[in-house]
């Protein structure tokens, strides 16, 4: 049975369906938002305001906030960052900048570098950074890193997905068995919280949800402990990086 003491946090898989519905950038943000020394730093921001470099931030973010309300200022690479810039030279057909018919909830950002633009709806994320001059109506051209620029913008993803597929459900599940681990429960809590009390009820003859479960476990730790990177398109960090800086005072 799991103690309800350590589990009221996580143990509800309802609080994880928002999961589903986050990109590769936002889905970092969970796995670092949960790594104790990030949040030692937040804590300690006034003595160290540049620390957000060593995660790949250029600003440390509030690490209570969830991918639904922060907004972390990555450093710049991801390719799913569009930069929109005033074409200087449109085509007839060119196609204008339309602040509100950019489909789904819109947040402007300024970073201390520029503004950037997130519009969100369900399954499905759009990122830009808005250069300097650009107004509402303005022709508009799309840069992408590693592709160029072009007059007209990809094709949207859809508007939703009637059934997320496995790899979005891989990191509802780690997240879930993350944040289960953080609270101190053990594997079998883990297994009952994430897969109901009869799944686990045969736990020591059942090998294989055992390993299930310890697979979870560990992809999330190692997510938190630097994998997020990848997710966020960020150079790995140099071995023994965080364990120098765990014990600076």
């Amino acid at each position: 049975m799991v103690d309800p003491h350590h589990a009221a946090h996580w143990y509800p898989t309802a609080a994880y369906l928002y999961v589903l519905w986050l990109d590769a950038l936002a889905l970092a943000w969970e796995y670092l938002r949960r790594h104790p020394d990030y949040r030692l730093d937040w804590r300690r921001r006034a003595r160290r305001p540049d620390a957000g470099q060593r995660w790949g931030l250029r600003l440390l973010e509030d690490p209570a906030m969830d991918a639904r309300d922060a907004h972390p200022a990555w450093l710049p690479g991801h390719d799913a960052v569009v930069q929109l810039y005033p074409d200087a030279d449109p085509p007839v057909d060119a196609e204008l900048f339309a602040f509100w018919r950019i489909p789904g909830h819109k947040q402007l950002l300024h970073d201390g570098r520029g503004l950037t633009l997130i519009a969100r709806s369900p399954g499905h994320w759009q990122r830009f950074v808005l250069a300097p001059g650009l107004e509402d109506g303005m022709a508009v051209a799309y840069a992408y890193r590693g592709r160029g620029v072009t007059h007209a913008p990809d094709t949207p993803a859809p508007m939703a997905r009637p059934r997320p597929p496995p790899a979005v459900l891989l990191e509802l599940h780690t997240l879930h068995a993350l944040d289960a681990t953080l609270a101190g429960a053990s594997l079998r809590e883990v297994g009952e919280g994430l897969f109901g009390a009869d799944a686990v009820a045969d736990w020591y003859s059942d090998g294989g949800l055992r390993s299930k479960v310890r697979r979870l476990v560990r992809r999330g730790d190692a997510l938190m402990r630097g994998g997020y990177r990848r997710l966020a398109q960020l150079p790995p960090l140099e071995k023994g990086r965080f364990e120098g800086d765990a014990k600076r005072p």
